[in-house]
């Protein structure tokens, strides 16, 4: 049996990849670039051009396929029950879905497919903390709007929650709620980063509007700017408080913070000058 997996090389989907991959499935990888992510993803995987937002486009993806792993991303409201729809149409039979952060159009659809499915429900994700890089690099300052805590999950985490889901027995009809084993603010992850790169870091407050400003300086919509920083601002007691799902579904603590950055530590480190 084969297991698709939309989204392969995103901050999640890689993930998802690489698990299924050491627990010797067979697995498609769905990427709008195949030929860039030979290098990103295991040897052995079935790399195929497209994306979930076409699914109109995917029928020859979807051939032969009995599982289906889904994040929904920016784009994928209006096109995921389409997508859905099809994959149950050509034989897949159970369905994982990385939520948006509610139960939209496609979890919804997923959970009336009729076929077995998972819904994972992350917190934030440890990799949020990569929007820090150029300031930290460049002035050793990080600029929040909000210092409130928040219990960030590793995406590797996520990715080894759905490939039990997908694999194993035992989850269907289940959402999980996933979170890291700490709730963090911004000053302590802060703290945290600074000593692995040995780095002074100043945690600097702006304002809620600078925040939305400067996330559609970037091409992100002002009414989704505006749900990310309101995330923040008001965060729910999901998004704080620590769950142990991560060690309940797959037998292992969830990683922490300090492990997520330990991985990614020399991407924060300041370039280095060559003498002319």
């Amino acid at each position: 049996m084969t297991t698709l997996v939309t989204g392969a090389t995103g901050n999640t989907g890689r993930h998802v990849v690489a698990e299924l991959v050491r627990r010797g499935d067979r697995v498609r990888a769905l990427t709008r670039d195949p030929a860039s992510a030979v290098e990103r993803l295991p040897a052995g995987v079935e790399l195929v051009a497209g994306t979930h937002t076409a699914p109109e486009t995917l029928d020859a993806a979807l051939d032969g396929v009995s599982r289906l792993h889904i994040t929904v991303t920016a784009g994928l409201a209006e096109a995921g029950p389409e997508l859905v729809r099809r994959a149950v149409d050509a034989g897949v039979r159970r369905i994982t879905v990385v939520w948006g952060g509610w139960v939209g159009p496609v979890e919804q659809a997923v959970a009336d497919s009729g076929v077995e499915w998972t819904r994972l429900e992350p917190q934030e994700f440890m990799s949020n903390t990569l929007t820090w890089i150029d300031s930290i690099r460049a002035e050793g300052i990080v600029r929040e709007s909000y210092d409130f805590p928040s219990a960030l999950v590793h995406e590797a985490d996520i990715g080894a929650v759905a490939a039990v889901a997908l694999l194993d027995d035992g989850h269907a009809g289940r959402a999980y709620n996933l979170t890291g084993p700490e709730s963090l603010t911004p000053r302590e992850r802060i703290a945290i980063l600074s000593r692995a790169i040995r780095r002074d870091i100043v945690f600097v407050p702006i304002t809620h509007q600078q925040a939305v400003d400067r996330l559609t300086a970037t091409g992100v919509s002002r009414a989704d700017a505006e749900y990310v920083v309101g995330w923040y601002a008001d965060s729910s007691d999901a998004s704080t408080t620590v769950v142990d799902t991560v060690e309940q579904v797959t037998g292992r603590p969830a990683r922490t913070f300090a492990q997520w950055v330990a991985e990614h530590a020399e991407r924060f480190h300041p370039p280095q000058v060559v003498a002319g």
